[in-house]
């Protein structure tokens, strides 16, 4: 019997193993062809490369000016983070410690907003982010990313503010704290697993964002990660070597970020969502 589950789970470990191995393929061919000549890249793109072209990352750097699209994404990313983990978690606190009708409501009419296609709205946002001059701005964008991000974060932090014991909270205003302080001082420290996987998944998604930028930010100073590595992607000519070091460039960050925080995905989604 033992034999008989021994070989069973050494099956399925090489199975997942050889998953895993097809979906970092990409990543391979990505991380080979950034270190070569273009030349070679057209010859065989899987072949590992002759000679390692490091200076396609200097000319990158220089090219799309790499610190100053870093930051910005890094603003973007930042401000809309702390402005979506402020909003939904209070809206959550708010919805589940005053249960209603309306509140009911609320919270399903944001829920339905996580199936809405973003292509469904495109083009009434930006003509109301047009009237209210939100476009060709780094504040409009980050915004614009609280109403989209709002739903996901607030459906999360829903789930988890019920298993906040409420006896915790009214113990802390008979004690003659505020409704204000029972939320930051009480409740808010709780909520770490659950803000950790928000930040998180909205972090993996405003970071890798193209659609969005690209149709708020038009002047190049403004430019993020993923519209300045696309510049190599032309509709004519495809700068390869060029186009994949600046994929690297990007991506190398939040890949840092991912594995940090990883461990925490599973446990705040399972204690947010299924509780």
């Amino acid at each position: 019997m033992g034999n008989r589950y021994t070989g069973k789970t050494f099956v399925l470990e090489i199975i997942a193993i050889a998953i895993a191995l097809i979906f970092l393929i990409p990543f391979y061919f990505v991380l080979v062809n950034s270190v070569k000549p273009f030349a070679a890249i057209l010859i065989d793109a899987a072949a590992w490369p002759k000679e390692f072209m490091f200076s396609n990352y200097a000319k990158v750097w220089e090219v799309i000016n790499f610190p100053r699209a870093f930051w910005n994404s890094l603003v973007i990313t930042v401000f809309s983070n702390i402005g979506l983990v402020i909003i939904s978690s209070m809206a959550a606190w708010k919805m589940v410690r005053t249960p209603g009708r309306f509140n009911k409501i609320l919270f399903v009419l944001f829920v339905a907003a996580m199936v809405i296609p973003f292509q469904t709205v495109m083009i009434p946002l930006m003509k109301l982010g047009g009237t209210l001059g939100l476009t060709n701005s780094i504040p409009g964008l980050i915004i614009m990313y609280f109403g989209f991000g709002v739903p996901l974060s607030l459906f999360l932090y829903h789930g988890f503010v019920k298993t906040v014991p409420v006896e915790i909270e009214e113990s802390a205003k008979i004690d003659g704290c505020s409704e204000f302080g029972v939320f930051w001082r009480i409740v808010f420290p709780l909520l770490k697993p659950i803000t950790v996987t928000v930040v998180i998944l909205n972090t993996l998604w405003i970071w890798n964002d193209y659609l969005l930028p690209l149709l708020v930010l038009q002047d190049a100073e403004l430019r993020t990660i993923p519209l300045a590595a696309s510049s190599f992607f032309a509709q004519y000519t495809k700068q390869w070597d060029m186009g994949l070091a600046a994929l690297v460039l990007g991506i190398t960050p939040v890949v840092i970020f991912f594995l940090f925080l990883q461990k925490h995905i599973i446990k705040g989604i399972a204690s947010g969502s299924i509780k």
